[in-house]
């Protein structure tokens, strides 16, 4: 009996061990892969597949370093290999690695339809909505992927990529497009894709506001935006009272008495203008922008957090007052920072 029960125990023992042993091959190989030593990564998790077959990580890590190195047609066969030997097991970024191979192997069609057994599988996997999203963009279906973008959104909402990706895809609807560039510059604002959300909020602010000479400024709207306004149109995010009063607030800019703020202070100005009035119509709008994204600025202004997160939305910038209200004002900075963090998305 005992002999049976060693005999028993010694492939156990042994399996663990080839398991452990094979995992912190992958372990190293994700190092070289993160070094940009991509064929060295794939020679560690060979050896980790020897020494445990069909290893799921290490299979999963191979793909990745495949499509990484542009050899799709190999990361899509160790996709497949995946998903057949590990079918009851998380294997979403398998799918994942799997549409995006499949997409840049020009292949859209089939990505998409990866992409859609994925989320069929794991329907609270917010970037398999991303990547199909971005798929469908390539494709031109720009409002389907809009759709996409929201839903990714929606399941994380600190998903920079989703958030650029609404802000890029509406800059013809000004308002929609400033407020995704806002909560984008909330989550990040140290890149260079922080810098693009920056800038297009400036040049969206001051959209059809120009000054013609000492006296005189001249204020554009389009002729649909005030006839909008003027009925109170309640279309699904429709914003037109909102950019009607952004375009008189940045009027202001020219003002005397506003002349020596600077671009952040006068930014302020106009935060505060336009989350009043999204507090305004608030119960009288409908839509994915209003109802997602328009309350997280009510709210913001209700806590008095416009300032600090203003002067973290210009940090891209560099100027000397941002760099100054963030090494004197660390603690309203935080302040914001933890609102945001346990805001309760609806």
């Amino acid at each position: 009996m005992r002999k049976f029960l060693l005999f028993t125990i010694i492939p156990i023992l042994s399996f663990s061990q080839d398991r452990d042993a094979a995992e912190r091959k992958v372990t190293d190989g994700v190092t070289l892969h993160d070094e940009g030593k991509f064929s060295e990564a794939l020679d560690k998790y060979d050896e980790a597949l020897k020494l445990d077959k069909n290893n799921l990580l290490a299979l999963s890590e191979k793909a990745m370093t495949l499509e990484a190195s542009k050899r799709y047609d190999e990361a899509i066969d160790i996709c497949k290999l995946a998903i057949a030997t590990h079918p009851k097991e998380d294997i979403k970024t398998i799918y994942l690695t799997y549409g995006n191979s499949l997409d840049q192997a020009q292949k859209p069609k089939d990505a998409i339809k990866i992409y859609d057994e994925g989320i069929k599988k794991y329907p609270e996997y917010y970037q398999l909505y991303f990547n199909k999203g971005i798929t469908l963009v390539k494709e031109k279906q720009i409002e389907k992927s809009l759709e996409l973008f929201q839903k990714s959104v929606t399941l994380n909402p600190n998903h920079a990529g989703s958030l650029n990706a609404l802000a890029a895809l509406n800059r013809d609807k000004r308002i929609i497009s400033i407020l995704a560039s806002l909560r984008y510059l909330s989550v990040d604002n140290k890149t260079s894709r922080a810098q693009g959300n920056l800038n297009s909020v400036i040049d969206l602010m001051k959209l059809g506001v120009s000054q013609t000479d000492e006296k005189n400024i001249t204020l554009t709207i389009d002729p649909k935006t005030v006839e909008d306004a003027g009925k109170n149109k309640k279309g699904m995010d429709n914003f037109s009272t909102v950019d009607m009063v952004l375009s008189m607030t940045a009027a202001l800019d020219f003002d005397e008495k506003n002349r020596n703020k600077t671009q952040c202070e006068k930014a302020i100005d106009k935060f505060e203008s336009i989350f009043a009035v999204l507090k305004e119509g608030q119960n009288d709008n409908k839509g994915f922008y209003w109802e997602f994204l328009a309350p997280y600025f009510i709210k913001m202004k209700e806590q008095k957090l416009t300032e600090p997160f203003t002067y973290i939305a210009f940090l891209p910038s560099q100027t000397e007052d941002v760099k100054k209200y963030h090494q004197d004002n660390a603690k309203e900075i935080q302040r914001f920072y933890d609102w945001s963090k346990n805001y309760v998305w609806k």
